[in-house]
């Protein structure tokens, strides 16, 4: 079988790389990795090279090409059905899916004003009313998913769910968003994975410095 490719941005800021590849990683999926930075003030024109939108993450799979994230993510457990991308029962997989298509889809004000950044050191921000929405709302999916499995993770074990909001968990600890013990209990689980380790010791060692994503 063809190795799976999987082209991404800087780790410290690229929170739509940091999905699919926690996924993978986190599930036990091999794959070669291929960083593109966007050193430039308006990105990196190489991307265009391997990216039809000119956007990473790109997953090459022989001459199958997938981008976006929660796509490449469907893909990887369509070839990997047995490596617990998605939780087992399909209900579950139902609001695994839900949840992940909310979080793709939506948290503009929070995305916007909250940049996914690695080496920033903690240090609270004012925000407005429609991010503190956003978190509200993330916080209550956390909690009430967390409740049902019974944790550490929404569904019980690791799976692409959690995958995909793990920039969250990023921007949530950095900008000092979230105090409840529960969210916080279910950052912490995801800061111990030995994947997010992974890209957090990566991402500290990046030279590259985006001004924009410097809140």
């Amino acid at each position: 079988m063809d190795r799976f490719i999987l082209y991404i941005g800087n780790k410290n800021y690229s929170s739509w790389s940091f999905r699919p590849w926690m996924a993978l990683t986190g599930c036990g999926i091999d794959f070669d990795e291929r960083l593109i930075p966007f050193d430039f003030d308006a990105g990196n024109p190489r991307i265009r090279e391997i990216s039809p939108t000119g956007r990473v993450p790109v997953l090459y799979h022989g001459d199958v090409c997938v981008w976006e994230s929660l796509a490449i993510i469907e893909y990887a457990a369509e070839i990997f059905p047995d490596a617990g991308i998605w939780p087992k029962a399909r209900s579950d997989r139902a609001v695994a899916r839900s949840v992940s298509m909310e979080m793709l889809s939506g948290f503009r004000a929070l995305r916007n004003a909250c940049p996914m950044n690695i080496r920033r050191k903690q240090a609270r921000i004012d925000v407005s009313d429609e991010v503190r929405a956003d978190v509200e709302r993330i916080e209550t999916i956390w909690r009430e998913l967390r409740a049902a499995s019974g944790g550490p993770f929404l569904f019980g074990a690791f799976s692409a769910a959690d995958a995909m909001f793990a920039p969250v968990v990023n921007r949530f600890d950095i900008y000092d968003l979230v105090h409840s013990e529960d969210t916080l209990a279910y950052m912490a689980a995801v800061k111990s994975h030995p994947a997010w380790a992974k890209w957090q010791s990566a991402a500290l060692a990046e030279p590259w410095v985006v001004a924009e994503d410097e809140v």
